[in-house]
């Protein structure tokens, strides 16, 4: 068979743009939108230990922004304001209707947390998987992010990114493993990544500067490997924040790669809670 990349979802025009989205469940199930952390190369796999026990409680809609996944690679902006109205577009133009259950990875949490800014009628809920918030990025500086775009500009340059990008092959069939390796060929620390994380410190202060809407919220959280020492600390902080439940887990950032089923569990006791 050839390396041909074979997308499983839909491609749906952006600003002239493609963008990949991937669905799975009854429509009249609540509706679960799963968004990616910076830099994983292909979500629709990543996730999928994840939303394959999910797909029957769920309309699991799994968005790969520009650059990640099947989606376009460009110049694309990575404002967080643009970040979360192409979003929204995407999920328009196929005809999804709100409201959304947001789970946000890693750094997608700050979109999660800026949707539900500008559109609020959007957001029923937030599950947070292993998020990035606000507090997570207090410590950080302009020459730490100036480090790390340098990092994943030499990577790329050097043909060494193949060993930096999160792994996953749990649950997935052989032809999804090979799609996987061509998109992590294909997108590894592409323009699409470096311009959100070139972004990020002015990311974090549109979101803290307009206030935390509150709606019910869950958060899974690891140990805090590989990412920082003052990371699970942030975890308990802002479930304080939003007056959430705080579920730990003492494995690592990937947390669904590790815990799906008993994150699964947690997922669906909790929506059944906000139906009651």
């Amino acid at each position: 068979m050839k390396n041909i990349l074979e997308c499983k979802g839909e491609l749906v025009s952006v600003n002239g743009h493609n963008i990949h989205i991937y669905r799975q469940g009854d429509i009249n199930n609540p509706k679960l939108v799963l968004m990616a952390g910076s830099a994983t190369v292909a979500p629709i796999y990543d996730f999928k230990v994840l939303y394959e026990k999910l797909s029957n409680d769920f309309r699991v809609i799994v968005i790969e922004k520009f650059g990640y996944g099947y989606s376009e690679i460009y110049d694309s902006p990575g404002d967080i304001d643009s970040l979360v109205s192409i979003q929204k577009q995407a999920l328009d133009i196929i005809g999804e209707k709100s409201p959304y259950i947001l789970m946000p990875h890693s750094m997608s949490g700050l979109e999660a947390l800026r949707w539900k800014q500008m559109y609020s009628d959007d957001v029923s809920a937030i599950i947070g998987n292993d998020m990035a918030t606000p507090l997570t990025y207090s410590v950080w500086t302009a020459e730490k992010v100036a480090k790390k775009v340098k990092l994943m500009k030499n990577t790329t340059k050097y043909g060494v990114s193949r060993f930096l990008c999160q792994l996953n092959n749990r649950s997935l069939t052989k032809e999804e493993i090979k799609q996987h390796r061509l998109l992590r060929k294909r997108n590894a620390f592409n323009i699409c990544y470096i311009n959100e994380a070139n972004s990020v410190m002015s990311n974090v202060e549109i979101v803290r500067s307009n206030g935390y809407r509150r709606c019910p919220a869950l958060l899974f959280s690891s140990n805090g490997y590989p990412m920082s020492e003052h990371w699970t600390k942030c975890q308990k902080e802002f479930a304080e924040v939003l007056n959430a439940k705080l579920v730990s887990y003492d494995c690592g950032h990937y947390i669904h790669h590790f815990k799906s089923e008993e994150m699964s569990k947690e997922i669906i006791d909790f929506v059944n809670s906000l139906e009651r």
